[in-house]
Order: structure tokens, then C-alpha cells, then sequence
């Protein structure tokens, strides 16, 4: 920030596109991962859910359905042959 000389509108919408883009992905989670319900407090048990729960929303987003990502997730808890293409890219 140093080196950086700017006027404050130009530091607002630094700051504004940042928490944009951090809310959105937080709230992917929430929404889809229920990410504020989760109760795992202890050790290393939060930071490897985090990372699992990330894990499981690229890999749904990547998935070409046009089905939401709240659905794709209630289809891959249900159905063994979408979860297998969800996590491998199997096409059936």
C-alpha cells in the first residue's frame, strides 16, 4: 500500500470488489454447503471440512447439469451413479 497512491474513490471500490467477491463464495457456501451450521470446533477438524466442503462446490459447479447447487447436492447424497459422476466426470 506503500507504493500505492490512490484517491479514496479508487480505494472503495478496491475494497468493495474484494468483499464481493469474498461474500459470494461464502455465501455459496452457506447456502449450499450450510457451511454457518456446521458444529466441528476441534484440531484440524474445521480447516479439513473447510477444505472438503470448497472441494465439493468446484466440483458441482463444474458438473454440467442445469440443475441448482443445492439440488446437486441433495442428487449426489441420494443417487451413487450421479455421485460417481460428479467426483470422477463419468459420463453415463
Amino acid at each position: 500500500m506503500n507504493s500505492f497512491e490512490a484517491n479514496a474513490k479508487t480505494f472503495a471500490h478496491a475494497v468493495r470488489s474484494h468483499w464481493g467477491i469474498e461474500n459470494s463464495l461464502h455465501w455459496r457456501l452457506d447456502v449450499v454447503m450450510r457451511e454457518d451450521d456446521c458444529r466441528i470446533r476441534m484440531g484440524n477438524a474445521p480447516s479439513i471440512f473447510a477444505m472438503l466442503r470448497h472441494l465439493c462446490l468446484n466440483l458441482f459447479q463444474t458438473e454440467p447439469s442445469k440443475l441448482s447447487l443445492k439440488r446437486k447436492r441433495m442428487k449426489a447424497a441420494l443417487n451413487d451413479d450421479y455421485r460417481a459422476n460428479v467426483v470422477f466426470g463419468l459420463a453415463f
